[in-house]
């Protein structure tokens, strides 16, 4: 079982619209492999719930929506059943929060180019941390950001992205750009792939940044895995 968190300490920030590509992403990759996605809405608006109930989404994705005093029970019982599950947080810290960022194998703190997000994300970061100490382990995270423009980086983006390198903080090589496509799929349901480019445009360029997205979270899972393996195997010959 693999548990993937999207958290901010604020709303607006493109959890919901990250949940969703990945989900479905990873849905359509793993369709003729039996793979299963559930999708755990933990925000009271339940945006990822209702993109999930319009027609288009894919069969192998379950959309749960949950609240503070079930949200641990759902997760566990979600990985039990399914291959991936994928968490929408509320744009708030809370108990559902931590709890949920407690179960994660790897926790996506978005971050759109903007002073103020950078210090929310600062603050979910510091959460994460705190979650580990208690814990006792490592909960692995990295730095998404969010809405970015596709023809030209902003200064203000370009401090923010070496103030987290400053801080050796993980970021994703790949940002969510801001599509057509992407607010298509909130208001119409489906996926990028189904979308009519005669309708929408952008379609090409949205597919190519949800597919580049999905493959850096995988391959950061991979070495997560490796990463857990090398740790056993150490602990073993201490033992």
């Amino acid at each position: 079982m693999t548990t993937i968190v999207f958290a901010s300490s604020k709303g607006g920030a493109g959890k919901t619209t990250a949940a969703i590509l990945l989900a479905s992403e990873l849905a359509r990759e793993g369709m003729d492999k039996n793979i299963s996605i559930t999708l755990i809405d933990a925000d009271p608006n339940q945006h990822s719930v209702k993109w999930a109930m319009k027609d288009g989404c894919p069969k192998n994705i379950t959309p749960i929506a949950v609240d503070e005093e079930n949200i641990l029970d759902k997760i566990e019982n979600a990985e039990a059943e399914t291959d991936f599950v994928i968490v929408d947080l509320e744009g708030t810290a809370s108990m559902s929060v931590a709890s949920a960022i407690s179960r994660a194998t790897l926790v996506i703190v978005l971050c759109q180019g903007s002073q103020d997000d950078a210090d929310e994300a600062a603050k979910t970061i510091k959460l994460i941390q705190n979650q580990s100490k208690i814990l006792n382990r490592t909960i692995a995270y990295s730095i998404l950001m969010t809405r970015t423009n596709a023809a030209i980086t902003p200064r203000n983006l370009t401090y923010i992205i070496n103030q987290f390198n400053s801080l050796n903080a993980d970021l994703f090589k790949t940002s969510l750009i801001e599509r057509e496509a992407f607010k298509a799929i909130r208001s119409f349901g489906g996926t990028v792939n189904d979308l009519d480019k005669k309708e929408v445009s952008g379609i090409k360029q949205s597919i190519s940044n949800t597919q580049a997205f999905t493959s850096e979270v995988k391959e950061k899972l991979k070495s997560l895995i490796i990463e857990k393996d090398k740790s056993k195997w150490v602990d073993k010959e201490q033992a």
